[in-house]
C-alpha cells in the first residue's frame, strides 16, 4: 500500500502526484486524502493528481466562509496557486457540490466533471447528526451507514471521526459545512452546466440514495449515470477497481 505523501506549501495542504492532465480530486465532510489512494495509485501513471485539504476541520491562514461557497473558493485560490489549467474534476460527497458550485462558476476552466455520492440535491442530513453524539458506539455505527459492508469502516477511520466530534472547534466547523450544504439546493442551477459529467453512484448508498443520482441524471443534460452494486456513499473507497474502471472509460472518452 503506497504512502500518501502530503506536501505544505503556501497557505495548502495536498497531494500532488503523477504527470499528464490535471485531476482535482475534492473530498467529502468526513474525508481525507487517503479516501483517494486508489485514485491515485490507478492513474498517477497517466494523470497529474492534485488533492487539496479542504479547511473544514481546522482554519486556514486565510479566511475561509463556513460554506460550500467558501470551499468553492478555497479551492478556487488552490488552483490559482498552483496554476492548473482546465483541471477534470472529480468529487465525494460534500467535495461534489463543491465540484458543481466550481464548474458553475468558472464553466469555461473545468475540463470534466465526475461525481460519486454528490450532495447538491439531497443528502439524510449525516454531517449535522455526527457532531452532537460524542459515543464511540454511536460514531462507529454512523460510520459503517455510510459503506455498504461495515468492514470498510476501519477502526482507524472510526477514530478519526471519533476524535473530530469530541474537539468541539472541529465539531462546530463540521456543523456549519453539514448545514450549508443542506440549505444549498442546487437543482435549479445544474442544468446549466454543459460540462461532460460522469455519475457514479452506488446503489447501496444510504446518504446519498440512487434517486439522487438519477434525479442529477435527468437535471444535467451532458451526464452519464453508472451505478455500483454493493456500494454505499464512497465508491472510490469500498469498490475501487469497479470504479476505476468507469472512471478510465470516461476519460478516455473526453481526453479524445
Amino acid at each position: 500500500m503506497s504512502i500518501i505523501r502530503i506536501k505544505e506549501d503556501g497557505d495548502f495542504k495536498y497531494v500532488e502526484e503523477g504527470e499528464g492532465s490535471p485531476l482535482l480530486l475534492i473530498h467529502g465532510l468526513f474525508g481525507a486524502l487517503s479516501n483517494w489512494r486508489s485514485v491515485i495509485n490507478h492513474f498517477s501513471d497517466r494523470y497529474k493528481i492534485f488533492i487539496p485539504l479542504m479547511p473544514v476541520y481546522e482554519k486556514p491562514s486565510f479566511e475561509v466562509e463556513p460554506s460550500v461557497e467558501g470551499l468553492k473558493n478555497f479551492i478556487r485560490a488552490f488552483v490559482n496557486y498552483k496554476k492548473i489549467e482546465n483541471p477534470i474534476l472529480i468529487g465525494n460527497s460534500l467535495g461534489g457540490h463543491v465540484s458543481l458550485k466550481y464548474t458553475l462558476s468558472f464553466p469555461n476552466q473545468v475540463r470534466g466533471l465526475v461525481l460519486t455520492g454528490s450532495s447538491g440535491l439531497y443528502e439524510s442530513g449525516m454531517g449535522s447528526e455526527f457532531p452532537r453524539y460524542k459515543s464511540y458506539p454511536f460514531i462507529k455505527e454512523r460510520v459503517e451507514y455510510t459503506f455498504y459492508s461495515p468492514q470498510t469502516a476501519t477502526k482507524e477511520l472510526v477514530d478519526e471521526v471519533f476524535g473530530i466530534v469530541n474537539d468541539n472547534y472541529k465539531a462546530l466547523r463540521v456543523l456549519r459545512f453539514a448545514r450549508s450544504a443542506q440549505k444549498e439546493n442546487l437543482s435549479k442551477e445544474v442544468s446549466g452546466i454543459k460540462t461532460p459529467t460522469l455519475l457514479v453512484w452506488g446503489l447501496n448508498d444510504n446518504i446519498t440514495p440512487p434517486h439522487v443520482a438519477h434525479e442529477f441524471n435527468t437535471l444535467m443534460p451532458e451526464s452519464t449515470l453508472r451505478f455500483i452494486d454493493h456500494c454505499g456513499h464512497a465508491a472510490m473507497m469500498e469498490q475501487p477497481d469497479k470504479f476505476n474502471r468507469i472512471l478510465s472509460t470516461f476519460l478516455d472518452k473526453i481526453s479524445h
